[in-house]
């Protein structure tokens, strides 16, 4: 059995990121052993959910996992908890555009078969908000909404006015809390500032925001709502068989500026005999010692540029390895680490192209085909995966490029490097640590005999 609930609301800016972080901060200091799971693709709200929990970072998104393997993740994400708090993304029924909410906070929670708490932000309204609490409730019954909790109210009275409208919907209220703005995570422009990036405020500030959580939220309630979902069936997803050969080392992208990679990942390629090693591009003048291959997820490297570009040391053994054929898996942030430039500011010089910031961003779900092979996929290799970024390169791809979707072709690839915009959750593509660690082997096997 693994209680849980859907933390979710009716738009984006209701508070729902830091209710979410600070339920489950005032869950564990309560004693509950508690895991955050996030709806989406959204590497950043996990950041802060690892803080408050003290377990890894896990998403749930049927786009990029499939809807079979959400169930399975949730089990092997949430082993060891006795309570499960699941984030939702935008507001509650948004979902991929086209798809009558494919991927939204409500097909998830359906998928989980898990009951929902609607955060609403009460500052503009009073009795107004019974009506968009009873429109949720009644828009989609497939979808259990178990309570309410009130955000950013201004008085007592303004509480009860909106309490007394909410008992003719039905749905419990389970908390109401007052604005506070000493308690917010800063924003800029792809949202908010990882927790990687402020480590010590979050922590200074995590109490607190645990504190005015619990003082406002009907914890027993709460729990009470998690442990009324039904038992779910079927086997926890599992990385793999473990490994019975030689183990090889590589080396992945951390630090504040590279903070954007699903916890998965390492647990694929830790049963595929591949032991990852964090390094800090800003800080790090080395790689560590035996290391066979590289992986560089996402994050801010454009917040960070002069720092990435003053460590000559790293960049400069960084080009030396990949020249030399060392596998290198690059995504998005990597990307721009392993072009010539970011913003006029040199960077490893790997991938033949420039970066720079741009005035508009991209975003959104993608499907993408291999092609040709390379150190990731074969030719003809079908993902999804998602892109996220403010930024663009010059050229766009290369002769061999990594991916194509929608009549564009995306990054640079060859039988040891791969390098690309698009975020792919390897837990639904584990032939890509397959192959990826398949490499890494090779190429630690023909180091030790060279």
């Amino acid at each position: 059995m693994v209680a849980r609930v859907v933390i979710a609301a009716p738009g984006s800016g209701h508070g729902k990121t830091t209710i979410a972080a600070g339920l489950m901060a005032a869950l564990r200091a309560a004693g509950h052993r508690v895991s955050g799971h996030k709806v989406g693709p959204d590497f950043i709200d996990p950041g802060y959910h690892a803080l408050a929990t003290g377990r890894p970072a896990r998403n749930l998104d049927p786009f990029l996992q499939g809807e079979e393997q959400l169930v399975p993740l949730l089990r092997h994400g949430s082993s060891g908890a006795d309570i499960a708090v699941i984030e939702g993304v935008m507001g509650l029924f948004d979902g991929a555009l086209g798809t009558e909410g494919y991927a939204s906070t409500a097909h998830v929670a359906r998928l989980i078969d898990a009951p929902v708490i609607l955060v609403v932000d009460a500052s503009a309204a009073s009795r107004s908000v019974a009506a968009t609490v009873l429109g949720f409730a009644n828009y989609d019954t497939r979808v259990r909404l178990a309570g309410v909790i009130l955000n950013k109210l201004g008085s007592q009275r303004h509480e009860d006015e909106i309490a007394t409208a909410l008992e003719a919907t039905g749905v419990p209220l389970l908390g109401a809390l007052r604005r506070n703005d000493s308690i917010h995570a800063p924003s800029r422009h792809l949202g908010l500032v990882p927790a990687e990036e402020r480590a010590s405020e979050s922590r200074r500030v995590l109490p607190e925001l645990a504190s005015w959580v619990a003082g406002g939220v009907d914890l027993d309630a709460v729990v009470r709502v998690a442990r009324r979902a039904s038992a779910l069936s079927g086997e926890s997803w599992s990385p793999g068989p473990e490994h019975d050969g030689p183990r090889a080392t590589i080396a992945a992208a951390a630090g504040p500026a590279f903070t954007f990679r699903y916890t998965e990942t390492a647990e694929l390629l830790a049963t595929r005999g591949v032991d990852v090693v964090d390094i800090d591009p800003l800080r790090d003048k080395a790689l560590p010692p035996g290391c066979a291959g590289l992986y560089f997820g996402g994050g801010f490297p454009e917040v960070h540029a002069a720092e990435l570009s003053s460590n000559v040391e790293l960049r400069t053994e960084v080009a030396a390895a990949i020249g030399a054929g060392m596998p290198v898996s690059a995504e998005c942030a990597g990307l721009l680490y392993l072009c010539r430039s970011l913003d006029d500011l040199p960077m490893v010089g790997a991938v033949d192209a420039t970066a720079a910031m741009t005035k508009r961003g991209k975003l959104g779900y993608r499907k993408a085909v291999a092609v040709a092979d390379n150190v990731l996929a074969v030719a003809g290799q079908r993902v999804t995966g998602h892109e996220f970024h403010r930024t663009e390169i010059t050229p766009a791809h290369g002769d061999t490029a990594a991916w194509g979707w929608d009549r564009t072709l995306d990054g640079f690839a060859s039988p040891s490097l791969h390098a690309s915009y698009l975020h792919v959750h390897w837990a639904g593509y584990p032939a890509l640590a397959d192959r990826f660690a398949a490499h890494v082997h090779a190429h630690a096997l023909a180091a030790a005999h060279g």
